[in-house]
């Protein structure tokens, strides 16, 4: 992508199991399994799937908070994945985390201004009245008062306090920020008065976003690109409108169906009347041990014997300009 401001290649994460007297490994967990992804600079990437399937995983494994195993991440045309010990200290200034939880989150033990200035201090920026000054700045700008500044987490509701994650987030006045599950814990009530916080700062700052949920209508409604994870691996990416729109994996199709009010049907071409997308049945694989092949083919309505074949993974398949989906018999 020309203007992209991350291009991730193949990034994989695996976790070692081990057992026994000597404590040998017995097995590898693949919680991020070879994905690939590019963000647009200013965009919004927005990344879903069901709980487990590795999406907060790749973006920790994308800040370098878990080192990849493998894989390329290139971040404002610089090698990201080779930097060492304080090169990456230094880049991390312009990548920032909007955690899921605003609970744990924070410090119960420090004030907001402390929570909000330590990246300042942490980095050596600004003398301590411009970091008093920035702390006041960055409240205003995501709707606390003032005096919040000398108040602690318990004093806030939920909401208040993912604004004060999103304030420290915001305080080395990064380029990319991942908000991983930000509204999950949050009442329905305060959703959108954060997702409208996130779309103003955007709009404010020219900030690129990751953003990550389960809720696929949340994912839409934020995110002009969609990807689509499964048990680790990237399974259908592209335009919003398209992915929504026009399902090409039965993993998307099945996601999408279950949103309530979707309306989102599978295309019959032997048939004049439309039906519903077919439910998905049994439960997700293991990661420890992933089905041989395409990994969804044990859920799969469509699979056949090719899906299934050991070490012939799914072919990727380009169904429109820009939508790819990695499937060998895509939902036409």
């Amino acid at each position: 992508m020309k203007d992209a401001l991350l291009e991730v290649r193949d990034l994989k994460k695996h976790y070692p199991v081990t057992g026994g007297l000597f404590r040998r490994t017995v097995g590898t967990v693949r919680a991020v399994d070879g994905i690939s992804f590019d963000v647009e600079k200013g965009s919004t990437f927005g990344l879903a799937g069901e709980s487990g399937c590795g999406k907060s995983t790749a973006a920790r494994a994308v800040l370098r908070l878990e080192e990849p195993t493998s894989g390329s991440i290139r971040f404002n045309g610089e090698d990201f994945s080779a930097k060492g010990p304080e090169e990456l200290r230094l880049a991390r200034t312009d990548m920032q985390m909007i955690f899921q939880d605003p609970y744990s989150s924070l410090n119960p033990r420090h004030t907001v201004a402390k929570i909000i200035s330590e990246p300042l201090r942490v980095h050596n920026i600004g003398t301590h009245a411009e970091q008093k000054e920035r702390v006041r700045h960055l409240l205003d700008v995501v709707g606390l008062p003032t005096d919040a500044a000398e108040r602690y987490p318990y004093e806030f509701s939920g909401g208040q306090r993912q604004r004060v994650g999103i304030a420290r987030a915001l305080a080395m006045r990064p380029k990319l920020i991942i908000a991983d599950e930000p509204v999950s814990s949050l009442d329905v009530s305060i959703r959108a008065q954060i997702l409208n916080l996130l779309r103003k700062l955007q709009d404010q700052f020219g900030l690129t976003y990751i953003f990550i949920a389960h809720d696929l209508a949340l994912v839409k409604n934020m995110s002009p690109q969609i990807g689509i994870m499964y048990l680790g691996h990237l399974v259908e990416t592209g335009p919003s409108g398209q992915v929504f729109g026009s399902p090409a994996h039965p993993y998307t199709q099945a996601l999408i169906a279950a949103v309530p009010g979707a309306g989102i049907w599978r295309r019959d071409k032997d048939r004049a009347t439309a039906k519903p997308a077919a439910p998905l049945t049994g439960d997700v694989p293991s990661p420890l041990a992933p089905p041989p092949g395409c990994p969804f083919h044990p859920r799969c309505p469509r699979a056949r014997p090719d899906c299934m074949e050991p070490g012939r993974p799914p072919r990727e398949v380009e169904v429109a300009p820009g939508h790819k989906v990695a499937c060998n018999h895509p939902v036409e």
